[in-house]
């Protein structure tokens, strides 16, 4: 069976902008994904760190969600992920924000993932993909964040065939 899942995409460390667009390309080897605006933000974590770039893409697929995860993860160490510090500086940070309809409680994956409704960085590139986008019976475009975003847009969706 196919599922719609969502992915965030974030980089701050290297060419970001090309780290995402390889990471995007492997995402669209797991199913038909299309991608987001890109956009830059201010970091969530420590503020001695550079700006991060972000986006999301929709990917349709059919691997189970702990199979996603483990793509997922394999991708960021591809990608020469290092974790240096909660909240830090990272070359690839991929996140399974969505999968379906499915709330996921696991040792090793939370779906939808945890703090979504506070990441303007995650709802606005959501919401580009689907403007009538409902987490939990909310519509995403309606939360006050969307009106109060911190992101400067720097592509649009284009930027990952560049």
């Amino acid at each position: 069976m196919i599922i719609r899942t969502y992915i965030g995409l974030g980089s701050n460390l290297g060419d970001s902008q090309q780290i995402l667009r390889e990471a995007v390309a492997k995402l669209a080897g797991l199913g038909p994904a299309q991608v987001s605006r890109l956009y830059q933000s201010p970091p969530m974590g420590p503020q001695d760190q550079p700006n991060y770039l972000n986006a999301v893409v929709q990917l349709d697929t059919a691997l189970e969600p702990l199979a996603l995860l483990d793509q997922l993860q394999q991708f960021e160490q591809e990608a020469g992920r290092v974790r240096l510090r909660r909240w830090g500086e990272r070359t690839l940070d991929l996140d399974l924000l969505i999968y379906g309809q499915q709330q996921i409680q696991d040792e090793r994956l939370t779906v939808p993932h945890i703090g979504i409704l506070d990441r303007d960085f995650v709802v606005i590139p959501l919401l580009d993909l689907d403007a009538h986008l409902q987490l939990n019976g909310h519509p995403l475009k309606d939360l006050e964040l969307v009106q109060q975003a911190s992101l400067t847009v720097i592509a649009d969706q284009s930027w990952a065939n560049a």
